[in-house]
């Protein structure tokens, strides 16, 4: 098994470096600052120093406050940054994650909390993210609202996101770092890191530890 290690103040440190435009082909998930790594394939990112949660109070699609820290306290749970007018990576994450959680028992999947922050909430109301995320699987949850806010609580995961803007094509775009992030029911840190390349296998194969908190 290898088991990268990565230091988490560098990779707040290179956040502008894990930009990825959807749709731009930008890998967007180049390493940082390796502590240790063997040899074998492991999808995840051992945290040597684990993130705290951001504190993000945001909307959900319900259009209620959701306290992302105090929902998620004591359970196994995965954030993720993205936009639903994404034409690749987004979708294609959040249905990576959707697949393998379908592979566990149902008490385990009723534990597992996977959330979906947008990065263009511009566009991406509570309504909008409840229609899109309907779609993938309707235990995930969907957030929107300020968009300085998000971009501050992405920033402290080591995730930079940039204000939606026009391409040369005049198409509206995301940048967004493309990471997943997993925190621990046990002590609530951001303790494994999945870039865009993770595998439905992936996931299916590292769930069951991250529900009992254990390293994959």
């Amino acid at each position: 098994m290898r088991k990268k290690t990565f230091a988490a103040a560098a990779l707040l440190a290179a956040a502008t470096l894990t930009l990825s435009a959807c749709g731009s082909g930008d890998d967007g998930n180049s390493p940082v600052a390796v502590v240790s790594e063997d040899t074998a394939t492991q999808a995840a990112t051992v945290l040597d120093t684990p993130f705290e949660k951001p504190d993000l109070v945001l909307t959900d699609t319900h259009g209620k406050k959701y306290d992302f820290r105090a929902e998620t306290k004591g359970r196994p749970t995965l954030i993720y940054f993205g936009y639903t007018h994404c034409p690749d990576i987004c979708p294609l994450t959040m249905n990576n994650i959707a697949v393998a959680k379908k592979s566990l028992p149902k008490a385990e999947q009723d534990k597992l909390l996977v959330v979906f922050v947008t990065t263009d909430p511009a566009r991406d109301t509570a309504s909008e993210l409840g229609k899109w995320l309907k779609g993938i699987d309707t235990q995930f949850v969907g957030l929107t609202g300020d968009f300085a806010t998000i971009q501050a609580g992405a920033r402290t995961l080591g995730i930079s996101i940039e204000p939606t803007t026009k391409d040369k094509n005049g198409k509206l775009v995301s940048v967004h770092g493309t990471q997943v992030v997993a925190f621990s029911p046990k002590t609530n840190g951001g303790y494994l890191l999945y870039g865009q390349d993770t595998t439905v296998d992936d996931y299916t194969k590292d769930l069951p530890k991250i529900i009992k908190g254990e390293t994959p």
